[in-house]
């Protein structure tokens, strides 16, 4: 009997309307632009307002892949996320209220880094091919922040990546085939209390390449695939120099070191880092914001095509995994949508940015009013969030 298909059916992309060119922050911060542009490989990085937070941003990216997807048929809504607002409950919750979900939906946070998200994408595959007739909101959403005039200042960002996840789908079908490998490292961490993580970014980059030979050595085992059975690659993109180079490494292990075989097989993941060139940072939404810049942005007709994934979260916990592009999957991408939120941003100053970053979230009362993604957080009352659909008229304060 032939497996059910299962994967992702749909899959919409939402950031900040704010946004900081990387040259204004390296004028401001003494540095030179290249520094950011050719050292990291990114142009611009998100910037939230005070009233826009993981909970708005997933509420939007949720908002636009459900459009033609019966709310009935969400059985389940998992939030990963390493950017939680709250110890106990889950910042889906608030999601399932201003979608309006069935009551009929388990709710459910899930944290491990960048991770999250690959997690429960994986364990929704079981559920699913149980249960053909229901469907699976996955939602990765964060917020990167690590602190002005700090060293990973430059690589911050955010957004937030809504997924459909059922049977038959139509964009992506995910494979069985897996490698995995858990360390307990102390490379990314942000303790109770604070707000921006603390790094050691060395050390986390040097595991994140040794973890991709390992999980890729495991995945190539248990598959038997080699590395051109793959079209192209997706990476989790804490900075796209950082995936140029895992790719880099990867191409030495599987083909050698050739430079024409370099240049050629580093072009498998120019489309897939477009969008996070843009945006930055986005944590457990990274890796999928790149799938969706991938299956935007390439001409080429990937029907039938086999995209390899690579997954890491601080901490730490790597995958690399597969899967398979649906054919028609052109008409179900969210392209325009993407492609208009990004030119139609906000460019900031330095010293908006600042005002931004160094706003203080009121422990009782309401947040000035922001363009926000169509959500936002308006108040704060005995410790309670407060939140809301956007108002088209609202006025902007910067």
């Amino acid at each position: 009997m032939a497996e059910i298909r299962a994967g992702i059916d749909a899959l919409a992309l939402q950031t900040s309307r704010y946004v900081l060119d990387l040259d204004v922050l390296a004028a401001a911060r003494g540095e030179e632009a290249d520094k950011f542009r050719v050292g990291l490989g990114q142009l611009r990085m998100a910037v939230p307002p005070p009233d826009e937070d993981v909970v708005t941003l997933a509420a939007a990216a949720a908002k636009r892949v459900l459009h033609d997807i019966d709310l009935s048929s969400i059985e389940m809504l998992i939030f990963a996320t390493e950017s939680g607002i709250d110890n106990s409950k889950a910042a889906g919750i608030y999601v399932h209220s201003l979608l309006g979900l069935s009551e009929r939906c388990r709710v459910v946070e899930c944290k491990q880094a960048c991770y999250a998200a690959t997690f429960a994408l994986q364990m929704a595959m079981p559920f699913l091919r149980a249960n053909p007739t229901k469907k699976i909101l996955l939602i990765a959403s964060d917020i990167a922040r690590y602190g002005l005039n700090t060293a990973g200042e430059s690589s911050q960002g955010c957004a937030a990546v809504a997924m459909v996840l059922s049977v038959n789908p139509r964009l992506l079908a995910l494979e069985n085939a897996f490698g995995v490998v858990t360390e307990d490292v102390m490379d990314f961490w942000r303790p109770i209390g604070r707000d921006a993580a603390l790094v050691d970014g060395k050390y986390s980059s040097r595991l994140y390449l040794a973890l991709l030979e390992k999980t890729w050595q495991q995945y190539a085992q248990q598959s038997g695939r080699s590395f051109a059975d793959h079209a192209y690659f997706c990476y989790h993109t804490p900075v796209p120099r950082l995936v140029e180079k895992a790719h880099s490494q990867l191409v030495k292990l599987t083909l050698g070191r050739a430079v024409d075989i370099q240049a050629e097989q580093l072009a498998k993941v120019q489309p897939a880092l477009i969008y996070g060139r843009q945006i930055g940072n986005g944590y457990t939404a990274s890796l999928y914001m790149s799938l969706a810049s991938l299956l935007d942005n390439l001409d080429e007709d990937l029907s039938g095509k086999r995209i390899g994934f690579y997954s890491y979260g601080s901490g730490c916990v790597a995958e690399f995994f597969s899967g398979i592009v649906q054919a028609g999957y052109q008409q179900y991408l969210h392209r325009d949508f993407h492609q208009q939120q990004l030119a139609s941003r906000i460019v900031l100053s330095a010293a908006e940015y600042e005002n931004f970053y160094t706003y203080s979230l009121p422990q009782q009362g309401n947040l000035p009013i922001n363009i926000t993604s169509g959500f936002r957080l308006a108040a704060v009352r005995d410790y309670k969030r407060i939140y809301e659909p956007v108002v088209a008229a609202e006025a902007v304060s910067v």
